[in-house]
């Protein structure tokens, strides 16, 4: 039997954050721990591909390509952290190249370092937008090219289906 009580957690915050959780609850007129919950379920349903690890390889690069930069800066990772979390299980037709890793973790760096790299990558160059181009080229790379060669729309990953989107201006 699955257990649905409650559970109190305890966290700590930095004062500019709860003074913001505050200012938002009073805004709202909800209570401050509505808001924590709100901010809590809204991360866990964006990066819930995580939670499942069938999901790997470029079936992950979504999430990440989405939601990278955050996740990367926050929580420090790396290429070789990134590569172990994209490709550890993933079967060979599936996995990432290290260069394609390494250009997902320069996301989270300063942008002139990653418009380099992505220009000696090759991938389509978008003045207004490294990451964005940084997003066009994985997409193209791992996912849309990938169904076009199948023949057909896009699968949902897990319980998230990720939209095809017109890379076209």
């Amino acid at each position: 039997m699955v257990d649905r009580r409650k559970q109190a957690v305890s966290i700590r915050l930095g004062g500019s954050d709860v003074r913001n959780i505050k200012r938002i609850a009073q805004r709202l007129g909800v209570r401050e721990s509505d808001v924590i919950r709100f901010a809590i379920k809204s991360m866990l349903n964006r990066i819930s591909p995580l939670c499942d690890e069938a999901i790997t390889g470029k079936n992950l690069l979504p999430v990440l390509v989405e939601s990278g930069d955050e996740l990367i800066r926050h929580f420090e990772l790396d290429a070789y952290r990134l590569e172990g979390i994209i490709n550890e299980r993933a079967r060979d037709d599936a996995r990432v190249d290290r260069d394609d890793i390494a250009l997902l973790a320069m996301s989270g760096l300063r942008e002139p370092y990653l418009v380099m790299r992505l220009s000696r990558s090759g991938s389509p160059q978008d003045a207004d937008s490294p990451k964005h181009s940084l997003r066009v080229y994985l997409y193209e790379k791992y996912i849309y090219r990938n169904e076009e060669a199948k023949g057909r729309e896009a699968e949902p990953i897990g319980d998230i289906a990720f939209p095809v989107q017109s890379t076209a201006a």
